[in-house]
């Protein structure tokens, strides 16, 4: 355990909160029962989901700096379990920090901005952490080694990192952008086995999927085939917007590339908190499309 409580202004994200409710649910579960406390940004808007910027990067860093001067007001590290909303908010909060020594005046449009909303201002005196990020580099590997009473034994788990995770940001110090290893190591940790395959670190093809369909489920399909193809008895996501294409869109995904897949997509709360022997129904793993029901029997669960 952690020598003091780990506590974080929690930004859970739109996904998790509608579409994805599970990965809310078993963060939730997660944190409780490894002692993290998490004070949930109530206040706080959708990161844009890198849209934003499309139209205005002033708008997606405006939005982003709020989010984030709602952490510092706290004095927390700004916690999510969202891949895309890390690569978003992240980068925003680097932009902005470089901004403060390099072009002071853009800092200062943003924060008369938030002023005039009677918003804190945005300081740059905290940092945005992924709750992977979190676990390895605050809780740790082996504290999390220590808390496992279900070791997942034989469970082959192919981690799917996907873009923003990795390269939304130009500094990434907890792992490599390329040839990753965290959550791997994550899955050793809690004694699952690491399945490697080439569209690990690939985009899962959702920011695709509103104009060209057919591609983005030609990508999904390509990535879960491979995992497939390599003994995965399941794949495990940081990102719920990766979920909803590997999963909830897998039964269109065969459709599209004429393959029969029927491959569980695990977010990482879920995985991690069934080697803490939580069940299940808390965890939320009867919500997704694809039946989890191959894992948990392999788990003996």
């Amino acid at each position: 355990m952690p020598t003091q409580i780990l506590k974080y202004a929690y930004f859970p994200g739109c996904v998790a909160q509608g579409a994805c409710r599970e990965l809310y649910q078993s963060t939730q579960v997660l944190t409780e029962a490894l002692g993290i406390e998490l004070i949930e940004l109530k206040k706080a808007a959708c990161c844009g989901s890198g849209t934003f910027k499309e139209d205005s990067q002033l708008l997606e860093d405006t939005v982003n700096a709020r989010n984030i001067a709602l952490a510092e007001e706290l004095n927390l590290p700004l916690l999510t379990h969202c891949s895309t909303c890390q690569g978003v908010i992240g980068h925003v909060d680097e932009r902005l920090k470089e901004s403060q020594e390099t072009e002071p005046a853009y800092l200062e449009q943003i924060n008369g901005l938030l002023q005039k909303q009677s918003c804190s201002p945005y300081q740059g005196s905290t940092e945005v952490k992924h709750l992977l990020w979190a676990l390895i580099s605050d809780y740790g590997l082996e504290a999390i080694q220590n808390r496992v009473t279900r070791k997942l034994s034989g469970l082959k788990c192919a981690a799917f990192y996907g873009c923003y995770l990795l390269r939304g940001q130009t500094n990434l110090p907890y792992d490599d952008p390329y040839q990753p290893e965290s959550m791997e190591n994550v899955f050793r940790a809690i004694g699952a086995t690491p399945i490697y395959y080439r569209g690990r670190t690939q985009c899962c093809g959702w920011p695709l999927s509103s104009y060209a369909t057919n591609q983005a489920f030609q990508m999904a399909g390509t990535h879960v085939s491979e995992a497939i193809d390599k003994g995965a008895d399941c794949m495990v996501t940081p990102c719920p917007l990766c979920h909803l294409n590997l999963d909830s869109r897998q039964p269109e995904v065969e459709g599209a590339i004429g393959r029969k897949l029927g491959l569980p997509v695990l977010h990482l709360p879920q995985l991690i908190a069934l080697a803490l022997d939580i069940s299940p129904k808390e965890l939320g793993l009867d919500r997704h499309v694809v039946s989890t029901r191959p894992v948990l029997e392999k788990l003996g669960l």
